[in-house]
């Protein structure tokens, strides 16, 4: 609590029911520190948590972004009538404003190898899908010799069906009766969709209770299947079932149950089973599963605390206060470092780099003599006598000499010179610098401030243009993610997707090359600015053709940039296949780790 930073909320506390279930695994843009979150439990939150958004976490290391993933367990919330709600995204907008309570944040995607890297245990896992599936598995090759058909005409279910459960997990799930009948006939657990979380259940009484209240309830079926249980709302079952995160709603003083979610707590409550002590187990799951007749499993034995850190960025990396020109101004410019304030004034004495002309001998800051046109060449002047020396100590004076000195310079005609060449007005600001840090002083030409003010540019102070945005991992994409024709991703070497067939259609998916990545829709519009900066300036300052001749974003895909950790000093070379509306750069995690950075935020 001691770290928490105002108007950054706490989501969950350690270990705390209700809050993050944990859960193992990766998906296309998670992992390198970054965890996923239901796209629902974003919106549920009122955006707290943005593609990108730090979180910092109990487990298994200090914090990691979050990313959206919509293949795990969505939130359950209470809505303002009482009623229970699984939120989806069919249902948020109807949802979202109407919440009283979030009973259940939804998990959070977590990859083994952050655990690894953190030296963490891990936790116990909950009950899902794919140990659902690797149980089929093992006993259908236990059991079938392997032979899917045969446990498909055991169970009494096409083979088709069995085919699509065993592999696609998330998004080819089975009914109840399909669930129930694989579950007692196979002897595995119950899915995991039908299973409630009935370990967040304290004790036994509270089991019996809610076994009490279903034998006075109204039953509705329809062909031997429960599809309404409808009781009064006692605060004790209310609470009860809010523990285990059944959805319900409230009608006329009544707690109602419908679908398969009647059926699901009918049978793991035991419906007119009468022969059972529920006092006789150790566990409510244990209880539970001698009831129903089917084994269930623990869905969530682990929730993980979590709280905001960094919100997500994606903005252009700037000095403070702005600057346009590396081009020493002193006092003279103001507050501002404005250098057409100081062009007001007649001359400006400040510290740059002394160049001499080889030819006429003249002395300059400029790498090219005003006078003839010849190429200059430093002089290093002895900061005691004065006089020139071609070495680092005078031979006179045996001291360091200097490659810089003060000089008087007039802004005005510096200024004038300058929007003569660009064939332009003079820019109301102008920000340069109070002074240089390089170690020869050398200013930047006034040409690259008037163009980067045009273009409203920052330089930093190294004399590079840059965008700030938060690393996020990135393996495979679908070219309408990205904005990009298919025709264009064809262009840069995309000619196939992960299963080997010809890439026609923007739906079809793609492995990511690792030094290809994807940039916000802002960054963008932002190196448009610096194409256009860029062109001008070899065009009309160093008479060269132009290079980039972009009008607009899709112009960019192909270029090249030049991707830079903090606190380093090597770039990794990168390529803009793509755009995104999110506030993160994606890119290959072995692009990111090139940099030596995760995507911890």
């Amino acid at each position: 609590m001691k770290d928490v930073i105002a108007g950054r909320p706490i989501f969950s506390f350690p270990s705390r029911q209700g809050g993050f279930r944990l859960r193992y695994g990766r998906s296309r843009n998670t992992g390198l520190a970054a965890v996923g979150i239901h796209p629902a439990t974003m919106q549920v939150l009122q955006g707290f948590i943005a593609a990108g958004t730090q979180l910092r976490l109990q487990l298994p290391g200090k914090g990691g972004i979050a990313v959206p993933v919509d293949t795990i367990e969505s939130p359950i919330v209470r809505t303002k009538n009482g009623s229970v709600v699984r939120v989806s995204a069919e249902n948020i907008e109807e949802v979202k404003h109407n919440i009283e309570k979030i009973l259940f944040l939804g998990d959070i995607l977590v990859s083994y190898g952050d655990f690894l890297y953190n030296s963490r245990n891990l936790e116990t896992s909950g009950y899902v899908e794919e140990w659902w599936v690797g149980d089929l598995e093992k006993k259908i090759v236990e059991e079938f010799n392997g032979d899917p058909q045969k446990a498909a005409e055991a169970v009494g279910i096409a083979s088709e069906r069995l085919t699509e459960f065993l592999g696609r997990p998330f998004l080819s799930k089975p009914n109840l009766k399909e669930a129930i009948d694989i579950s007692s006939i196979l002897h595995i657990p119950l899915h995991p969709s039908f299973t409630f979380f009935w370990s967040n259940l304290h004790s036994i009484e509270e089991l019996v209770e809610l076994r009490v209240w279903l034998a006075n309830c109204e039953i509705d079926e329809e062909g031997g299947v429960i599809r309404r249980v409808a009781g009064n709302a006692k605060p004790s079952i209310k609470r009860s079932l809010e523990k285990i995160y059944l959805p319900h709603i409230l009608e006329d003083d009544k707690i109602v149950i419908k679908g398969d979610e009647a059926w699901a707590f009918a049978l793991c409550l035991g419906h007119n089973v009468s022969d059972v002590d529920p006092y006789s187990s150790e566990s409510v799951l244990e209880a539970i599963s001698i009831l129903s007749g089917v084994k269930l499993m623990d869905k969530a034995p682990a929730f993980v605390g979590a709280r905001m850190g960094r919100p997500e960025k994606a903005k252009r990396r700037q000095m403070t206060p702005l600057v346009h020109v590396l081009f020493p101004v002193g006092m003279a410019g103001g507050s501002r470092r404005n250098i057409v304030e100081a062009a007001r004034r007649e001359a400006v004495p400040v510290e740059v780099v002394n160049r001499t002309c080889p030819v006429c001998k003249s002395h300059t800051f400029k790498l090219r003599c005003e006078a003839c046109g010849s190429g200059t060449a430093v002089e290093r002047i002895c900061s005691r006598c004065g006089k020139s020396s071609k070495g680092d100590l005078c031979r006179v004076c045996r001291v360091s000499t200097q490659s810089y000195g003060k000089q008087t310079i007039d802004f005005k005609e510096l200024l004038e010179n300058a929007c003569s060449l660009l064939n332009c007005s003079i820019p109301k600001v102008l920000k340069g610098v109070k002074g240089l840090i390089n170690e020869s002083k050398t200013p930047e030409s006034i040409e690259k401030g008037v163009l980067r003010a045009r273009y409203d540019l920052s330089v930093y102070k190294d004399g590079t243009i840059r965008f700030d945005a938060t690393n996020a991992p990135l393996t495979h994409f679908r070219p309408s993610e990205l904005g990009v024709s298919v025709e264009r991703l064809k262009q840069l070497g995309y000619s196939s997707d992960i299963k080997g067939a010809a890439l026609t259609d923007s739906s079809q998916i793609c492995e990511l090359k690792i030094q290809d990545i994807v940039v916000p829709r802002r960054c963008a519009d932002y190196f448009v600015r610096v194409a256009k900066f860029v062109d001008e300036l070899l065009t009309k300052v160093y008479g060269l053709p132009s290079y980039y001749n972009v009008s607009d974003g899709q112009h960019l895909t192909g270029c090249l940039v030049i991707g830079l950790a903090p606190h380093t000093s090597v770039g990794i070379l990168g390529r803009i296949i793509g755009f995104t509306s999110l506030s993160v750069c994606y890119a290959h995690p072995v692009w990111h780790s090139a940099k030596r950075r995760d995507c911890d935020g």
